[in-house]
């Protein structure tokens, strides 16, 4: 039996897959920070037939993520597979983005990994095995427009992650990174502000929302990630990299093959429709917005 523990369980993606996994026969536990956000995933489970169990976690908070995986631990003799999951956005120009905000990004998108990872590891390291899956972002590849503080910590991710997969390789566990394009989930709705104070950087912005307003047509579902993570821990050909959603192929594919100054030539494009041209050429992804 497969013990997983996967953290911002109560929407989203963390929701989708806490419920997808446990039909496919695993104990899962869903964590997230107050058992009132819980009822989305009770329900969800409840129709799916199957059994989440939920766990108070605040990845800010570094007691918290040890009192969470205690608490997994004890009930169920250990973790097989943590996956770190909770995550929030992050809109701003590095101009105009305060310091505190990129703390708070930082604090839950790469600091609460590392508490998960620093909690999970002694008993892995023990039993000799396990999985940890870090779910990071296209953008974690590709440094999306008018995003600084969200790029910059998936960013971090990335490199934390690839470093973390060495460092666990001698004792038989894995690292496996997420990287999904646009999904539908609450963090979409919640990404709206444009900070943008001194008025120069309207285009930067406009074409930050025209790309996800392209992708929201027809975003990824988050069972497509869920489907990802299963074949990330259970494949018998291990990668560290996957990715799924609308856009992650191809922004991952061919953003290697644009020279690091083609891609800021892009950014100098002064015409939103030349841009937009541009950015379908190398990508081969239409970002006009609906």
């Amino acid at each position: 039996m497969t013990v997983a523990l996967i953290t911002g369980a109560n929407s989203g993606i963390g929701r989708g897959a806490a419920v997808d996994l446990a039909s496919r026969g695993w104990t899962v536990y869903g964590s997230m920070r107050s058992l009132e956000k819980g009822d989305g995933l009770a329900a969800m489970a409840a129709a799916a037939g199957v059994d989440v169990s939920p766990v108070v976690c605040d990845v800010t908070d570094t007691d918290s993520v040890n009192r969470a995986v205690a608490e997994v631990t004890d009930a169920e003799g250990g973790i097989d597979v943590l996956i770190n999951n909770a995550g929030v956005g992050g809109n701003g120009v590095a101009e105009e983005t305060p310091i505190e905000v990129y703390n708070e990004v930082m604090d839950v998108n790469l600091n609460g990994v590392i508490r998960g990872v620093r909690a999970v590891l002694p008993q892995m390291r023990e039993r000799g095995g396990g999985c940890i899956i870090n779910v990071s972002s296209v953008a974690g590849v590709v440094a999306a427009i008018g995003q600084s503080p969200y790029v910059a910590s998936k960013w971090a991710l990335e490199g934390l992650s690839e470093g973390l997969a060495q460092e666990v390789a001698p004792f038989g566990i894995r690292v496996a990174i997420i990287e999904p394009g646009i999904v539908k989930t609450a963090i979409m709705a919640k990404n709206t502000e444009a900070p943008n104070h001194s008025g120069a950087y309207d285009a930067a912005y406009r074409r930050m929302f025209a790309f996800y307003g392209a992708g929201l047509q027809t975003p990824g579902d988050p069972t497509e990630v869920s489907d990802v993570i299963y074949e990330a821990v259970t494949t018998d050909e291990p990668r560290l990299r996957w990715t799924c959603g609308w856009g992650g192929v191809e922004l991952t594919t061919n953003r290697p093959k644009l020279s690091d100054e083609e891609w800021v030539a892009m950014g100098a494009i002064a015409d939103d429709a030349a841009y937009q041209a541009r950015f379908s050429e190398v990508f081969d992804l239409d970002v006009t917005g609906p």
